[in-house]
Order: structure tokens, then sequence, then C-alpha cells
């Protein structure tokens, strides 16, 4: 491959004052986006983007002033803040801009990036004439595009497989608003079942119990997250695990500091131990699985936020237990119970199935970007 410094590969752009065009903001995993899509405000008039500089198709942007290891690639024309650093090429013609896209991200060229940042861990920096500096290693063009058009290919399986998996996760949450609706004669239901749903309070529901651990490290350490159930490594603030909660499979961790963000669930992982600060409870007088599922509905969150009390910040909120345990959820009889459970195990099983590929193909590219980049 041949080797040039970046000052006679790239040249930067900084034209300025085009005010009615589209702001754009740069992001690690979408490149160049509409800045109101980010999630941040801006005044659009004239005098608030005084200094703001044009972007083009083909462009690479980079924050250099606070750099986190990225540089975005836009096929959008807009402008940007004065504060990101716009560049191209000075010969077009010998360069695939895709191939340096992803030259831009891989693990290679981000190290040797590192030998030229300074500042913080967090708030490192690099000067434009310093990225100049180093030797860019790159082949003809034509390899270039072969390498390119390979990267496009597991883009765009990637952008298909997160597609699936958003809307298996948006069919998945239709249904539970359909089939636990929380009402006596749910709208949805499967056929022959007819029968209404018994109130049941969670107290008649959850029989909270606790078995502490008598010596160190007695089983694997787990954690409940607002994810779901998690293994962990290592110990909290570096004390002692002897008098951890004992659990097992089937049975239900929440944290009540956030319960109402969701952070209630069905140990699936074995038996383990968790942090003293977690409620832990057996399932009586229902399905397990089917009570899981019902857990974690929009009413029922609601519903966790009316019984927890604000704590010293937002997130945290002091669950009231007895109040909880007055929550009201309706089940039906078993048989409805399990043909809900099995329906929606089926349906995580389908959505795991496509996070586990997902993660796959990211960890393809990764290891691809690792080796074909030098």
């Amino acid at each position: 491959w041949e080797q040039r410094k970046g000052k006679s590969i790239f040249y930067s752009k900084s034209n300025k004052d085009f005010p009615e065009l589209t702001v754009l903001s740069a992001t690690q995993d979408k490149g160049m986006v509409p800045r109101s899509s980010t999630g941040i405000d801006i005044k659009y008039e004239k005098k608030s983007l005084r200094g703001y500089k044009k972007i083009e198709p083909g462009d690479f942007v980079v924050h250099l002033r606070s750099f986190q290891g990225g540089f975005a690639y836009s096929d959008l024309t807009g402008i940007v803040s004065p504060a990101y650093t716009i560049f191209t090429f000075k010969q077009p013609e010998m360069f695939n801009n895709y191939f340096w896209k992803e030259k831009f991200t891989s693990y290679n060229f981000i190290q040797l990036l590192k030998k030229v940042t300074y500042g913080v861990r967090d708030g490192r920096s690099i000067s434009y004439s310093d990225f100049l500096t180093l030797n860019e290693k790159f082949p003809i063009k034509v390899e270039q595009t072969k390498i390119a058009d390979l990267f496009k290919i597991i883009d765009k399986l990637i952008t298909l497989q997160q597609r699936k998996l958003e809307q298996l996760k948006r069919l998945k949450t239709a249904m539970l608003q359909q089939l636990l609706a929380n009402q006596s004669f749910p709208k949805v239901r499967f056929n022959d079942f007819k029968d209404s749903w018994k109130d049941y309070r969670l107290g008649e529901v959850f029989d909270e119990f606790s078995v502490k651990s008598k010596r160190e490290n007695e089983y694997k350490l787990l954690s409940s997250t607002t994810s779901g159930m998690e293994s962990r490594s290592g110990r909290v603030s570096g004390h002692s695990n002897i008098g951890y909660k004992v659990i097992d499979n089937g049975d239900i961790v929440l944290s009540p500091q956030n319960l109402w963000l969701g952070n209630i669930n069905l140990n699936n992982m074995g038996k383990g131990i968790v942090s003293p600060s977690y409620h832990t409870f057996k399932i009586v007088n229902a399905n397990p699985i089917f009570v899981n599922f019902q857990l974690k509905t929009k009413k029922m969150l609601f519903e966790y936020k009316m019984v927890s009390v604000q704590g010293a910040s937002i997130v945290r909120r002091n669950l009231d237990m007895d109040a909880f345990k007055k929550i009201v959820i309706k089940i039906p009889n078993e048989k409805e119970q399990i043909k809900i459970a099995s329906l929606f195990s089926s349906i995580s099983n389908i959505i795991n199935n496509h996070q586990n590929k997902l993660t796959q193909l990211t960890t393809l590219k990764k290891y691809l970007l690792q080796k074909m980049f030098i």
C-alpha cells in the first residue's frame, strides 16, 4: 500500500454563512444527521448561525477539540457548528470515500491517532496540523473500492438486522399491551378462552423470602437491571459477598430504588447471589413466566411509580413495599396463562436470536476493520 502524510491527501474546508441550509450534527453511529433529531435545540435565526460551516456529500467531519475517536462521513448537504473541522480529498479521483469512512473507524487508525492526542482521558484533543502529519497507508483505488464494497454489504446486513430487531421488539410491546391489558375480559385473546380474569394483589402472588449466603463466593454473583438479569464479576465496593441473598431460577428480583424504571426480573440464570439491597420473591398462585411478562407493561411501570417516593436523585425513587403489595393485577386461569407465557417466550427467543445475529455481524465487522486496515 502507498504511504503519504495526511497533508498531501486532505484539505480543510472553511466556507461559512449558509443559514438557509439544514443544521447538521455528527454522531458516532449515524454520521451526519439533522441536528434537531439528536435532541439538541437550536434557534434558526440567521444571527445564531453566523460562522457555521457548509458540509457536502463526501466530506468528513471531526470534533478535534473533544476528540472521541471517530470521524463522521456526510452524505447530506447542510451546515455544522464552527467547532467541527471539515476536510475532503485533494485528488478525489484517487480515493474511495467509503473506504476512508471505514478506515477512520478502524482499531489501527484509532491507535495511530492516540499518539498525537493530548489532554485527559475523557476530553482528549488533536490539532489539525498534527492530524496531517500522520502517515496514511492506502491501496490503489480499485482495491479501495473492493474493500469498500465488502463493508457496504456488511453495513447493509447490520442495518437490516437492526431493523428486524426493532420491528420484533415493537411487535412484542404491542402484543403485551393487547394480551395483557389488565382487563377482566381482554379484547384480544386466544380461541376457546372466555372466562374473566381475576383480581390479585401482588402480595397474593409474591411471597418474599431472604436466604443469605454463608461463605465467600458461594454462588455466582448476579445483578438485576432494567434490561434483565446479568452476571457480575468482582465485589460491590470491595466488600465481602457473605450475607448476599441466594436466588434460583423462577425467583423474582427487584430493586426498590428504580423499580419504576422496570428493574424487576424473573431469574433465568440459575442459582446465584444478589446484593442484599434487592427484594427477592417466590411466585405463588400464578405461572411465573406469565407473571414476568406482565410485570413490565406500561400500566405496571406506572403503578410502580405511584408507590415510589422521589429519592436523592431523579432516577432513584424509594419503594413503599406495603403499597407495592397492594397493586392489583388480573390473572386468567392456568391454561390461558401457559398459552400466553408460551407465546411471549417464543417471541423473546426470536428476539434473542436476532440480537445474537446482530452481535455476530458487528463482531465480524470489527474483526475485519482490525485485520484489513494497516
